[in-house]
């Protein structure tokens, strides 16, 4: 086992405790906004239903993970050189997540991971070592994420406030309350089916990069339960430690919601997380439960949301992708003259 193989997998384990630490909290900060879970309760419900989400999605569908293992091509298996620079994407990821962190903006985590890789691999191995059929998965995966993030939103909270209309204001806010308890905990799930695979795909190419681990016929690979636990269980620790302040972001400062409110962007965003987990479209839950925050507060009014956080949110993702694989490019770079 090499000092590379080691350094590489400790890296992988940073990036999956990171996103523990700064993505996870967003599919429960509606449900603290609104009051209906108190930040402890909710941090832990996010920890056990995200384990939860990596484990049993896994056994259902790993097409996230596999459009992640074949979207670069790191070179062939027991190459030392394509550890080092994999453990260099992984060290740009880290670094740029603690930064957004610190900063208490909700950058997107998987993001990062998809730029930081690419621009590792293109380090070493050029433009060819881009799969642009696996990658144009990522674009298609944006822009549903926006789209549909914010126009289901916009539509389910549209909706709930006519059917509500007469109901009495505390048997509806009764039923609303208890319905965004139980969409919190899908939401967690459905953050560890989309960001877990996701994760789990680049521990598995530090396997195969290792010589330990193969590709099926199909180019994918088989994910045994020991990867599965210890990546949730990273996961759920990093949320742990870490995601009141993204809590606060992205639930309290940027729209004051009601908790019917919290309930309709829970239901828009887990259902946008849904379908792409099941078609194989890696897209960010940071992204998409913002963007139905968002559709969720404009139905209500334009003024409802704080459009100052959401464009320095906005900002963040856009300087993502070029940001992050730069970082990676370079970082990269470096490694392989250093070691």
């Amino acid at each position: 086992m090499s000092l590379a193989f080691v350094f590489s997998i400790l890296l992988v384990l940073g990036v999956v405790f990171v996103n523990g630490w700064t993505d996870a909290p967003n599919a429960i900060g509606s449900a603290v906004a609104t009051k209906v879970l108190r930040p402890r309760a909710a941090i832990t419900v996010a920890v056990i239903f995200n384990f939860l989400g990596v484990l049993l999605m896994t056994y259902i569908s790993t097409q996230v993970a596999d459009t992640i293992t074949n979207m670069v091509d790191f070179g062939p298996s027991g190459s030392q050189q394509s550890l080092i620079v994999l453990s260099a994407a992984m060290f740009s990821i880290v670094v740029w997540a603690v930064a957004a962190w610190y900063f208490g903006i909700p950058t997107s985590e998987s993001h990062a991971l998809i730029a930081g890789i690419t621009g590792a691999a293109l380090a070493l191995g050029g433009v060819s070592a881009i799969n642009m059929k696996e990658w144009s998965k990522v674009l298609i995966g944006l822009a549903v994420s926006s789209v549909l993030g914010f126009g289901s939103g916009f539509g389910i909270a549209r909706f709930i406030e006519k059917a509500f209309r007469w109901v009495h204001r505390q048997k509806a806010e009764s039923f609303f309350r208890k319905g965004q308890a139980g969409t919190a905990a899908i939401m967690s799930f459905l953050h560890g089916a989309q960001d877990g695979q996701k994760f789990m795909g680049v521990f598995m190419l530090a396997l195969f990069l290792n010589g330990m681990a193969d590709k099926t016929a199909a180019g994918t690979f088989i994910i045994p339960l020991w990867v599965m636990v210890l990546c949730s269980l990273t996961m759920g620790i990093g949320t742990a430690v870490g995601g009141w302040r993204i809590i606060k972001t992205v639930g309290m400062d940027m729209v004051k919601m009601h908790t019917y409110q919290g309930f309709a962007s829970d239901v828009a965003a887990g259902t946008c997380l849904l379908f792409a987990s099941l078609t194989g479209l890696p897209v960010s839950t940071t992204h998409t439960k913002t963007t139905a925050i968002m559709g969720v507060g404009t139905s209500r009014r334009v003024s409802s949301v704080n459009w100052g956080i959401a464009l320095e949110m906005v900002y963040a993702w856009v300087l993502t992708f070029p940001g992050c694989g730069l970082i990676g490019y370079l970082m990269a770079k470096l490694f392989m003259a250093i070691f």
